[in-house]
């Protein structure tokens, strides 16, 4: 574990408001957020999460939830920090869902009040229901319901020690396909930042390039809320655009920024990515498991660092990572264990594999969430005294590099998306037309891997398009299918189990 210097990290009674709006007296005009052209100071920020903390004091009790369902906007962060003052519990949730898996985790959660982007507001009914008692704020009205009545500011207290108090609830979804709440408390966002600080030099000077969507905590927490703790200036995209990425790279002093595959080929295969000015980038961090060579390569090629970043919900989300020093000399390596956390990997015996060998990544440590919300077997199944079991098989070299080899849980990574077979198979149980069926990924150019339902029907008149349209408006449009494969039969063992890495390979 490593000693912690920076102010805003060492305080003994440590909050995450504080930890930011510290930067409110240290530098109080520098730009903090700019967003569709307009710049908020850190004076401000803070003098925003003031009016948020005391209006969400009047309608949210300690330990209550509300949810965010919002595109990037900054006042995810303004919300962020007055939870974290006030006691409460953000649920982001993930707009790419369908309708029906948002009832889900509105119903699981229950929140007391959500708020909202005006892109949203012609589905809020069918999220609530119409006559609910949930308080439903948008985002974009914010400023009028804060109004600020000069009391005094909250800024005071900072006495009490909350890092065990939970922060976040975000959603992920498990092997059985039912999405899991992993609570996140407010020591996990420290220890995140700690090993952000750690993993690219993260200081105060930097100027962050967002476009990844606030509702997952590696668009979340990987650089923005560490960059807020540091006091660097952090540029947020409503989404992801990559004209827009690459001139904010050219034209804005951009030195960080975070990304997934999809959105790094799509910089590096736009026609403005060879005359764009990339002197100002320090570094490029990928959050992926299986990141291609020739995208890492073409990055290189400018003379900039890809920093490969493994990690889950769970972990809030950094746990191995490679750092600039290493990265041209580690390509297709994960990294390093982090500084603020421990690894280990385990074999199917329960025991520590050596090195060169492939065991389950196990990950303690300040950043690895409590537990599931209100899921104690879910709990119990994926924490040992304190270890998350990620699921994720590696091995371990000499030098102490991990390298990626496969899922223990069946999960297909899409566009930087998990999308779980078993939540898709469901969905197909008691299908008329087929006797027997598996959901696998498929390698794709474009997002790294595709689900692809193989099946044997009953009747050669069952085609595709009838396999497909069950998906439709079911689930999220990057969880559908984008292939039906009909074969004789599904290869299984000796006990009748389908073997889904043997139906891989049918249609690789």
């Amino acid at each position: 574990m490593r000693e912690v210097t920076d102010s805003g990290l060492d305080s003994v009674a440590w909050r995450l408001d504080h930890a930011v709006l510290r930067n409110a007296h240290l530098t109080p005009d520098k730009p903090a957020l700019i967003f569709d052209g307009d710049s908020l100071s850190y004076a401000a920020l803070a003098r925003l999460v003031d009016m948020t903390a005391r209006w969400m004091a009047v309608h949210l009790a300690k330990g209550d939830r509300f949810a965010c369902y919002s595109m990037n906007h900054p006042e995810y962060f303004v919300l962020l920090l007055a939870a974290a003052r006030v006691g409460v519990i953000m649920v982001p949730l993930n707009w790419r869902l369908s309708a029906s898996e948002l009832a889900y985790q509105i119903r699981d959660c229950a929140p007391k009040m959500l708020v909202y982007g005006a892109e949203f507001a012609a589905g809020i009914d069918a999220l609530t229901g119409p006559d609910t008692a949930m308080i439903r704020q948008p985002i974009d009205g914010l400023d009028s319901a804060r109004k600020d009545d000069g009391i005094v500011s909250m800024m005071a207290d900072n006495t009490t020690d909350t890092s065990e108090a939970p922060l976040l609830i975000v959603y992920t979804s498990g092997t059985t396909g039912r999405p899991k709440g992993a609570v996140l408390p407010q020591r996990a966002m420290r220890s995140n930042a700690i090993m952000s600080q750690h993993a690219y030099s993260l200081q105060s000077s930097d100027v962050v390039l967002n476009v990844l969507p606030l509702f997952h905590v590696g668009g979340l927490n990987i650089h923005p809320v560490p960059a807020l703790i540091f006091g660097a200036t952090i540029i947020l995209h409503r989404s992801f655009d990559p004209t827009a990425a690459l001139n904010a790279i050219g034209h804005a002093g951009v030195t960080l920024m975070n990304s997934v595959p999809t959105i790094l080929g799509a910089l590096v295969t736009h026609e403005n990515w060879a005359k764009t000015d990339l002197s100002s980038m320090r570094l490029f961090s990928i959050g992926s498991t299986d990141v291609p060579v020739a995208l890492i390569s073409a990055v290189h090629d400018r003379q900039i660092p890809v920093v490969q970043i493994y990690g889950a919900t769970e972990t809030a989300p950094s746990a191995i990572y490679q750092t600039a020093d290493i990265a041209f000399k580690t390509i297709g390596s994960i990294g390093r264990a982090g500084c603020d956390n421990a690894i280990r990997l385990i074999g199917s015996d329960g025991c520590d594999v050596a090195d060169g060998m492939v065991g389950e990544i196990w990950v303690r440590g300040d950043n690895v969430l409590t537990g599931y919300w209100q899921d104690e077997v879910a709990t119990r199944a994926n924490l040992t005294n304190g270890w998350f079991h990620t699921g994720d098989m590696a091995r371990r070299d000499a030098a102490g590099l991990y390298w990626f080899a496969g899922r223990l849980k069946n999960v297909i990574i899409s566009g930087g998306e998990n999308i779980y077979p078993t939540e898709l198979e469901r969905l197909l149980t008691g299908h008329a037309g087929l006797v027997e069926f598996c959901v696998v990924g498929r390698d794709d150019e474009l997002w790294g891997q595709v689900p692809v339902v193989v099946a044997v029907r009953r009747a050669a008149n069952v085609t595709e398009s009838d396999i497909l349209r069950v998906f439709e408006g079911v689930v999220a449009r990057f969880k559908e299918p984008k292939a039906v494969v009909f074969v004789e039969k599904l290869p299984r063992n000796a006990l009748g189990k389908i073997l889904a890495q043997e139906v891989a390979r049918l249609i690789a």
